[in-house]
């Protein structure tokens, strides 16, 4: 299982799920529905811009647990 690390780390970095998506340069929706985990993937470019406004890896945005 694929664990959604994204509203952990806006939250940490005290930001807005607005100022997340303009920063990333995304539409809010996308980041929205990552914040709540409303999605079922993600396009490596919106990944991209993700670990840029979040100054993380990818690792930080997402965690492994085996099933």
């Amino acid at each position: 299982m694929i664990k959604n690390n994204v509203s952990l780390l806006i939250g940490m970095r005290k930001m807005s799920i607005s100022e997340t998506a303009k920063l990333a340069g995304v539409a809010y929706n996308t980041v929205y529905k990552l914040y709540h985990d409303e999605t079922k993937g993600i396009d490596f470019s919106t990944l991209n811009k993700l670990c840029y406004a979040l100054d993380c890896t990818p690792n930080d945005l997402f965690k492994y647990i085996p099933d």
